[in-house]
């Protein structure tokens, strides 16, 4: 009963969250991108909470108990995840979007890389892997659900889910973004609370060492378990990137740049990112580490966090690490859901069907492509199609070779232009899909993402040199995003005395404000 009361205060109030924010909202700016409002502390904990899903506490310690320390390559990876996903594109695709005038990262694309068929193929594929997400999320929710509540599986997942597409679709992404704020909290505080209370019984890193060596030497070595990855450094490569680069290329991860309320508000955000990752990504492969010794002989090692929960922890503060699994998922569900709206609404229905939209229509369609999408995901999961799990992992890798190579080089080099784009986009979707499908992770020893991202940059690189060099408009605009663009001699310099004082006025506030920087133009 104790779950039941903690649970449903919980998603009672990510509802009244929904509720809140959809009073709040009054245009497509505001539903789409929060009003380009977000906080250095918001964006960084909407960021890293949208970017680790249930994975975070079901599978990262699953693979950990299963493998050893291998797993921790993929945590040296996600550790810098947030220096490099902020501090390479955070500050300039802020900028370069606003310059442009972009509320989607697809259409964002579009407007970086002109051309009549970039935004349609960027919408298919982002559209179809990030959608793989939302049903995995969708259905991981109703499981956990599920097989801790005990509630039939089709009720759970209809529960689960129905909240989550209630409060993206009532208050949009204000709505997402705070409670991603809240749930990346509960994350952080259960999982180390768990943390410190297993490393007491452990006895410690030595204890844990120890404790391993005796089972099998294997667990601690840098192969993994029985050595399964010797020589493969191909697979540690794509280990250690997938989360070190990969974000950068996730369309529900980068928008968040998009959101932010100011350029240098990308400053902070890496600090504060980067100190929650320091709290959080280590530990849930620790944890599956020592779950091996304190739980030998558990049958589903995705259950060791709330199993160590529920002997290590009173019953309610047990449930509260169920209501933190479950902001996982639905932290990350929630990002997934409202981009999926975005497309829909603005860069399918506002670009291909009625390009006369108002705003106000715009926003009512991307409210009922946030319903359509979260009923149909509901009705498939019902269905429990084979390897949904399999699916987050191949989505991740394929959204990272598509699009990694066109968000950062948008913003870093003048040469990249469409053809470049284009190319790389169909390429990288191509390369994973054939990896997965031929099994060359495991023939080749080169993880997916690896693969495709490398083969991706240079498909990319390649493109874009042969490819027309992109027209002056976009690289002035680069040059504004980067801040390099001075402000006209005239008015840095004004004679104040010879103006009028309202003029005087204003232009002051214009050199002394973040006014001018924000749209690219140096300070004086």
């Amino acid at each position: 009963m104790t779950e039941y009361i903690v649970l449903g205060i919980y998603l009672i109030g990510m509802i009244g969250i929904g509720v809140y924010w959809s009073k709040k909202t009054k245009d497509s700016e505001d539903y789409l991108l929060g009003g380009r409002a977000m906080g250095p502390v918001l964006t960084a904990l909407t960021l890293q909470s949208t970017s680790m899903s249930g994975y975070m506490f079901m599978g990262g310690p699953a693979q950990s108990y299963k493998e050893g320390y291998f797993t921790l390559w993929y945590a040296v990876g996600d550790g810098g995840g947030a220096i490099f996903n902020v501090g390479i594109l955070g500050k300039r695709m802020r900028r370069l979007s606003y310059i442009l005038g972009c509320l989607s990262p697809i259409e964002y694309i579009e407007a970086r890389y002109p051309g009549k068929v970039t935004r349609a193929i960027a919408a298919a594929i982002a559209v179809c892997f990030v959608y793989g997400y939302v049903l995995a999320q969708f259905l991981s929710a109703g499981k956990t659900m599920h097989a801790l509540l005990h509630i039939p599986l089709p009720a759970a997942i209809i529960v689960g889910a129905g909240v989550i597409v209630f409060y993206t679709f009532a208050g949009g992404y204000l709505a997402v973004a705070w409670t991603d704020f809240i749930q990346g909290i509960v994350m952080v505080l259960a999982m180390v609370v768990i943390f410190v209370l297993s490393w007491g019984q452990v006895g410690g890193l030595t204890g844990l060492n120890e404790a391993l060596t005796a089972i099998d030497p294997t667990y601690t070595g840098m192969w993994g378990y029985q050595n399964m990855y010797e020589g493969q450094w191909g697979v540690v490569a794509g280990a250690v990137g997938i989360y070190l680069i990969g974000y950068m290329g996730l369309p529900h991860v980068v928008i968040r740049h998009m959101a932010m309320e100011h350029p240098n508000v990308a400053k902070n955000t890496v600090v504060i990112a980067t100190v929650y990752n320091q709290l959080f990504i280590f530990v849930p492969y620790i944890i599956g580490l020592m779950g091996i010794i304190m739980l030998p002989n558990i049958d589903d090692p995705e259950m060791v966090v709330l199993t160590l929960a529920y002997e290590l922890l009173p019953r309610v503060l047990a449930a509260i690490v169920l209501v933190a699994i479950m902001s996982a998922i639905m932290s990350t569900a929630d990002a997934q859901l409202m981009l999926m709206g975005t497309m829909l609404g603005r860069d399918i229905y506002q670009r291909y069907i009625n390009k006369d939209a108002t705003d106000a229509q715009l926003m009512n369609v991307s409210k009922i492509c946030v319903l359509v999408v979260g009923v149909v995901s509901v009705l498939v999961a019902l269905i429990q199609p084979p390897g949904v799990f399999q699916i987050v992992v191949f989505s991740f890798s394929t959204l990272g070779s598509a699009f990694l190579p066109s968000y950062v080089a948008a913003v870093w080099w003048k040469r990249a232009n469409t053809t470049g784009c284009v190319a790389s986009m169909i390429v990288g979707t191509i390369v994973s899909i054939v990896w997965e499908v031929a099994g060359l992770a495991t023939t080749l020893g080169i993880h997916t993402f690896f693969a495709g991202v490398v083969i991706s940059a240079v498909v990319f690189i390649i493109g874009s040199l042969i490819g027309k060099p992109p027209a002056q408009e976009i690289q002035d605009a680069m040059d504004r995003a980067a801040c390099k663009t001075k402000i006209p001699a005239g008015f840095a310099t004004a004679d104040f005395k010879e103006l009028a004082p309202e003029t005087s006025g204003v232009i002051s506030f214009l050199k002394e404000s973040d006014y001018m920087e924000e749209r690219g133009f140096m300070p004086v």
